[in-house]
């Protein structure tokens, strides 16, 4: 009983390696656009829905500020992957 699972333990890792590395090559090329369409001195995607006319007092807009918490989230995804896969290939 004991030696079936570890013969499917031996498959699922390169699936696993597979899955995490397509997750991870999705969070990389995401984090870079999502990176490039975050402001800079003047610009980026809050000037593009209009926050430079209706900005707050702390310089972000709606806009800005999800765009910011979306990059957090893929970035904390790459981080994992990143680890993931470095245990998965050691």
């Amino acid at each position: 009983m004991f030696e079936e699972s570890g013969k499917d333990a031996g498959t699922i890792s390169p699936v696993l390696t597979w899955i995490v590395g397509a997750l991870h090559l999705i969070a990389a090329f995401s984090l870079v656009g999502l990176v490039l369409l975050h402001s800079g001195k003047g610009g980026g995607v809050s000037d593009m829905f209009g926050g430079s006319v209706g900005a707050t007092a702390a310089g972000s807009t709606v806009a800005e500020k999800n765009l910011s918490r979306i990059t957090v989230v893929v970035a904390v995804t790459f981080g994992f992957t990143t680890l993931i896969l470095g245990l998965l290939l050691a």
